[in-house]
């Protein structure tokens, strides 16, 4: 993994997932998924993945990723899932949401939580989170490098994983909770956090 900002592997593994650009650790789909990972892809069998609106996000996002490496025509600007960083004196919190209803949250130390499906306790949050961020990637483009480092103290990163590859934005906390945009993402992943937090300490 070319990225790992925890002090556990388990964390760190997630983290590697959060991206959808690293098919290579998603080992555990290959039996479930093989056209995924095909020497020879299946150019049909790869768009009858990417376009299951009731699949995985993630696991849609890898079936647009190689069909990006194929150089095959896709629909632009369909949002697979969300991932906000932010770097803390502590380390780096990620929360994650993906377009089937799936959320994932690593706090600083590693500690994580996550949500499965489309009916678990937050997912209105989790929802409103990925309405905030198909605002952005309507307004904005595709980053056409590699993917960077984790974001540096004191910054905020959203990286936004779509069929045509990443969309992101990153700034400081406060110049990105004044923009319109950038605010309202924030605005949702702040109550999406709020909610689990509420849960993950309840009792």
């Amino acid at each position: 993994m070319p990225f790992q900002p925890y002090p556990n592997a388990a964390a760190n593994q997630i983290y590697g997932l959060l991206f959808c650009d690293l098919p290579e650790l998603f080992v555990n789909l290959r039996d479930q998924w093989p056209a995924l990972f095909a020497k020879q892809p299946d150019e049909a069998a790869l768009r009858t993945i990417a376009e299951d609106t009731s699949a995985e996000g993630r696991v849609r996002a890898l079936a647009y990723g190689r069909l990006r490496e194929l150089g095959k025509s896709i629909q632009p600007r369909i949002l697979l899932g969300v991932v906000i960083e932010v770097a803390l004196d502590a380390g780096l919190d990620v929360l994650a949401a993906y377009s089937e209803g799936g959320v994932r949250y690593i706090n600083a130390t590693g500690k994580m939580s996550i949500f499965e499906g489309d009916d678990h306790p937050v997912a209105n949050e989790a929802r409103a989170l990925l309405a905030a961020s198909q605002d952005v990637v309507n307004r904005i483009g595709p980053w056409d490098k590699a993917r960077l480092p984790p974001p540096a103290a004191g910054r905020v990163r959203m990286s936004f994983i779509a069929s045509d590859g990443l969309y992101f934005g990153e700034g400081q906390f406060e110049d990105l909770e004044r923009d319109p945009l950038g605010g309202a993402v924030l605005n949702a992943a702040t109550k999406l956090l709020a909610a689990i937090t509420s849960l993950t300490t309840r009792g």
